[in-house]
């Protein structure tokens, strides 16, 4: 059974940064998802499990960077120039396929809370 936990999440003010982490108890694909209330969750970045490959989402382009640490279970997504619109429950997910199909992410985190102030 795959196991994610995450953290990092916090109340920042609009142009901060920071920067979630996800540890996983194997090696899989692995992306970050987030939910803001009353909208549907939205696929933000994706990461291959060896780290080659990423995708991240059109919104979050150019701000935001997935990456892989060194031990390889350990994705982190970097958050830069930090929007109020970004404020959402953001969660970790392992996938059982690629990193950029949505339906093969099956494996979800707890989530943490970003806020971003204005």
């Amino acid at each position: 059974q795959v196991q994610l936990a995450e953290s990092g999440g916090g109340l920042v003010q609009a142009g901060d940064s920071l920067r979630l982490s996800c540890t996983a108890s194997g090696l899989y694909a692995m992306g970050w998802f987030r939910q803001a209330p009353g909208k549907e969750r939205e696929f933000v970045a994706g990461i291959s499990w060896f780290g080659d490959r990423t995708y991240h989402a059109e919104s979050v382009k150019a701000r935001f960077t997935i990456s892989r640490g060194n031990a390889k279970n350990t994705v982190y997504l970097q958050m830069n120039s930090l929007k109020p619109e970004d404020t959402a429950v953001y969660y970790c997910a392992a996938s059982n396929g690629s990193y950029y199909y949505t339906p093969d992410f099956q494996t979800w985190g707890q989530g943490t809370q970003v806020t971003v102030a204005s």
